[in-house]
Formats: structure tokens, C-alpha cells, sequence
């Protein structure tokens, strides 16, 4: 397991229910597959989920979601238009994740009023019902709602980037290509951010003078050690 040095355990953030959650605050938000098996079967589920992560962040209904993925498999992306009003509009915004496994993990920032709480239910619905289709199973797919913690600062912030990098150094197949892992925002804040406007890294790549030091503050973060 990855174990963080700092004061905050980011494997067991508080749970939230019924929060209000601060306009203009940036929240580190993780759900776990219930009894903690895998949420994430294949590629299609991986693709599924991100496209949900990006887009549900716009106040849209999308129909289209099964020829997303297949376009994406096909062309590297996806197709899906949106305006500037959209992202003016928009719930929360999305700054990094991570999707490992059985477990996710998501940096965002509330845009507006009730945005965390609406984004994430509109996330977990919307995959749950896709998952026990396409998987056939019934029942509850993940272990409880989500569970989110308010940044305190902008330290607190930092760092919570490089332990959601370093996630995938808990599998072994990805210990020291942590940057090549395809489910990761990791590559987006080292090379070209893959999608536009719907991630938006800059409140943290900012902060540092270049992509090397960025990655550099990563590797030295407060991981502390690997165990298999």
C-alpha cells in the first residue's frame, strides 16, 4: 500500500453526508467497490468512467455514451462537442484523478452550489447502471457514497496531486511508469493535456517552472514505501 507522510491519511478522508460544500474549494473525493472488489473490469470500463468524469461535469444529458467509448477505442478521443457556455455552466472542475482497480480518486473544485454532490450522482448512477448491465450483476457496485475532504491550504493541495499520481506504484505491472499509466491525469500535467478544458491542472502546473520540476515534486513527495 501507498503510505502518505503528512498529517492528513488520504486512504480514509472523512466521509461527507449531507455537506455543504464551499463554492470556489477544491475537495479530494474517492469511492471503493463495495466489499472492495473491482469496479474496473476492462478498457471499456475505464473509458466509460472518464468520459463520465469529464462531460458529467457540464449540465448536459448524453445519450451517446456506448459510441463515445467505441470512438475513443478508434480514434484516441472523444467526440463529443461542447460551448463555452457549457463550461461556464459547469458543476465542479475537474484538476486530476486516478482510477485504480476497485477505487478512484478525484481532485475537483466546487463551481457552483450543490456541484460535487449533483456530479457525483449523476457519475455513479449513471456507471452503476451501465456496469451491472454490461457485467450482469445486481446490487450495489460501490461501498457507500463517496467520500470526500475539503484542501486546507495550498500545500495540503500539492501534495494530495502527487499521492493521486503515485497511486497506480500500488501495482506492480506500473511500480516506476506510474507516468505511462493510460488512467491517470499524470501524463496530462507532463506533456499535452489530452482533454481541454474538461481537466484543468493549472491551479498546480503553475506552481512550478517546468514539467521536469513538476515530476521531479512528485517523486520526492511523502510517499513513504511500497508494499506488494
Amino acid at each position: 500500500m501507498l503510505t502518505f507522510l503528512g498529517a492528513y491519511d488520504y486512504n480514509h478522508p472523512v466521509m461527507q453526508r449531507n455537506n455543504i460544500f464551499a463554492e470556489g474549494e477544491y475537495y479530494h473525493v474517492l469511492g471503493r467497490g463495495n466489499y472492495k472488489q473491482k469496479i474496473f473490469l476492462n478498457n471499456d470500463d475505464h473509458i466509460r468512467f472518464i468520459f463520465l468524469i469529464l462531460f458529467l461535469q457540464l449540465p448536459k444529458i448524453y445519450s451517446d455514451i456506448g459510441d463515445q467509448v467505441y470512438g475513443y477505442k478508434k480514434h484516441g478521443q472523444f467526440r463529443t462537442k461542447y460551448t463555452k457556455k457549457d463550461l461556464k455552466d459547469r458543476y465542479v472542475e475537474l484538476v486530476s484523478f486516478c482510477l485504480m482497480p476497485n477505487h478512484y480518486h478525484l481532485i475537483v473544485k466546487e463551481s457552483k452550489e450543490g456541484g460535487i454532490s449533483r456530479y457525483m450522482q449523476r457519475i455513479l448512477n449513471s456507471f452503476t447502471k451501465y456496469h451491472n448491465i454490461k457485467h450482469e450483476k445486481i446490487g450495489h457496485l460501490f461501498q457507500g457514497p463517496f467520500k470526500a475532504v475539503r484542501m486546507e491550504d495550498n500545500e495540503q493541495l500539492l501534495h494530495l496531486s502527487a499521492y493521486v499520481h503515485l497511486n497506480p506504484r500500488e501495482l506492480s505491472r506500473w511500480k516506476g511508469r506510474e507516468l505511462q499509466y493510460l488512467w491517470s491525469s499524470y501524463q496530462d500535467f507532463c506533456s499535452n493535456n489530452r482533454w481541454g478544458e474538461l481537466l484543468r491542472p493549472n491551479i498546480i502546473v503553475e506552481q512550478f517552472g517546468s514539467v521536469n520540476d513538476y515530476r521531479d515534486f512528485v517523486e520526492e513527495s511523502g510517499v513513504k514505501e511500497f508494499k506488494e
